[in-house]
This record gives C-alpha cells, structure tokens and sequence, in this order.
C-alpha cells in the first residue's frame, strides 16, 4: 500500500498564483495531496482555528516567499503566513520551504510592479525571510525551479521520515476476499496473460510524467569541470538533460568510481547520476569485494531515454548546447 503525503502549501495569494500553481502540480504528479488555505478571506476570526485543523492533518508544511508579508492577523500583528509557518514549527512538521532569489524579485518589480513587493511592513517580511533561511530552503527564480524542488523534497522526505500518510479504502486488503481470490486465481490459466497486463498498465501509469520531466532535466542546470572544457567548446554549465543524451550508453551500461575512472566518469558519478537517482532513473549499488560503487540507469531510466528517442524535439534541445563541440569534432575527422 503506498501512502500519499498530504502537503500544506502556505504562500502570499495574489503574488504567487504561478508559483503555487507549479508546487501542486509537482505534488500531485509525485502522487500526494496538496491541500492550501488561499481561499479564506483575511480578517476572519476562524481562519486561523480553520487553517490549523488543516496543518495538523497534513503530513508536510511547505513554504513559499516572495515578496511580500502577506495579510496581518489583528491579535498577534503577524501575517497569517508566519503565524501558519510558525505553527507546523510547532508541531514538528517537517518542514521545506522555497524563498524567492533577490534579483528574481527585482525583476518582477520592473515588469509587474510595486504590488508584488511588500511596502508596508518589509521590517517584518525581512526578519521572517532570516528566520525561514535558516532552517531547510531553497531559492527559486522560476516557476520550474518550484517544481524541482518539491520533487527533490518529497522524494527525500519519503525515504527518511515516517508519515502516517493516506491510503485509497480500495488498497486495504480483505483477508476473506484475498482468500477467495487466491482460489480463483489457481484455477486460471491465464494468469501470467494477465500479469503482464498489469505491468504494462501500471509502467504506463509510472511513465505518465515524463514530459514534464524532460522539461524539469533541461532547465536543471549541473556545472562541468574545467579538466572536461579544455578545449573551451563545451560550456561552463549544460542542462542534466544535454548529459542524459549524449551519455546515455555508458549510463546504461554502469558507471564506478574506480580508482582507474575516466574524467567523464567521475563527473557523470558525482553530478549527473545522483540527481537521475532523485527521480528514480538510476541507482547505486555496492559491488561486492571492491573499495568503490557502481550507479546504473534503472529500468524507468531507460524508458525515458526511449521517450527522447521518439521525440526528435528533445533530443534537438538537449544536444543543442554541446552542438559546437559536436561540429568541430565532426571538423576534425573530415580533416583525417
């Protein structure tokens, strides 16, 4: 039974539609439950009481700052956003939040305006951005940035934290029904022809993501070490995506980090492959005997290098930062 996290996000309303937006899609396209109290008018007295039951039956609290302080509750003078910040604090929540880049918010000052900036109380906005960096954040710059991050965190709380969670009433099982359905199944002959139905039903259902992941590899940017640019062709920072591609056969056949390990090796070992790990397209393992590690794509990682293979567009886009590099090795075999 696979339990889904429910995920309070907490956020200024107006100033952060798109942003809000991007941190529900990735939660729902993780599989949890996003839940948010945006549609609540400032100034009601049973807001906060309203905004708490939900906090306490949410698994996750996430955060996300922009600009400004948000609507003031009359009795503490706090915005209703530090007092739900404060609040999971309280609980023990685990907490994430993702805080908005200072030249992002410049930039968003000369094209929409002074209302995405708080003018009122920027004393105060200013003290809760300290306090909120300085436990677990991120900054974002971009939508996309949002959205990666809530698939990083998710991810990595799913592995370390202990979540009550919620399970779908169809997924509790029955122990009579299960009994029967094991003497019905015994006398079927068909059942291999079924199960490997439902393998292809549910590889399907797991792949349902991978356009708005291609999208996510080619804006996450890794930086490329200066002994892999000698030749100053290929630039200081590509797309994950852009390494994906052009590395994909010594990503499916395995990459160590032997003490004998090539330069691209051990940039694939230590940049590329631990974030392909986030998302479920690689995996770590210890090979027995040895000192060193070996990762190798996992089965959906393969899949999704079948789905840049039937999508021309994104291999154009991925190949096209390191087209250069390609053009001029393409020179000198012409050249002998």
């Amino acid at each position: 039974m696979r339990k889904r996290l429910q995920v309070f996000v907490s956020s200024t309303y107006s100033d952060l539609l798109e942003e809000r937006q991007a941190a529900v899609s990735a939660i729902l396209k993780a599989g949890h439950i996003p839940a948010g109290m945006e549609l609540f008018t400032a100034g009601d007295d049973s807001q906060m009481e309203t905004i708490k039951r939900w906090i306490d039956e949410s698994d996750v609290y996430m955060l996300i700052l922009g600009g400004r302080y948000g609507s003031i509750e009359k009795t503490s003078g706090l915005s209703y956003t530090e007092l739900e910040y404060n609040y999971a604090i309280e609980l023990g929540k685990p907490v994430f939040a993702v805080v908005i880049e200072e030249k992002s918010l410049e930039q968003r000052v000369r094209e929409r305006g002074m209302a995405v900036l708080e003018r009122d109380k920027p004393a105060e906005l200013k003290r809760f951005r300290e306090i909120v960096l300085s436990r677990i954040s991120s900054f974002f710059a971009h939508a996309n940035d949002i959205r990666l991050a809530t698939y990083e965190t998710l991810h990595d709380f799913e592995k370390r934290k202990q979540f009550v969670g919620w399970v779908h009433g169809s997924e509790v099982p029955n122990v009579s029904e299960l009994n029967a359905r094991i003497e019905e199944l015994e006398s079927e002959n068909n059942g291999l022809r079924e199960a490997s139905s439902g393998e292809q039903v549910r590889r399907n259902t797991e792949d349902d993501d991978f356009p708005q992941l291609a999208e996510d590899l080619l804006h996450e940017m890794v930086s490329v070490p200066d002994q892999l640019r000698e030749d100053g062709l290929i630039p200081p920072t590509l797309p994950i995506a852009s390494t994906f591609w052009s590395q994909r056969k010594p990503l499916i056949k395995g990459v160590d980090n032997a003490y004998n390990a090539t330069k691209m090796a051990m940039f694939l070992f230590d940049s590329i492959l631990p974030s392909l790990t986030i998302f479920g397209l690689a995996e770590s393992e210890k090979v027995a005997g040895v000192q060193w590690r070996r990762y190798a794509l996992t089965k959906r990682g393969v899949r999704l290098l079948n789905y840049f293979r039937t999508h021309p567009e994104l291999r154009d886009r991925a190949m096209a930062p390191l087209q250069e590099y390609y053009d001029a090795a393409d020179a000198r075999l012409a050249q002998g």
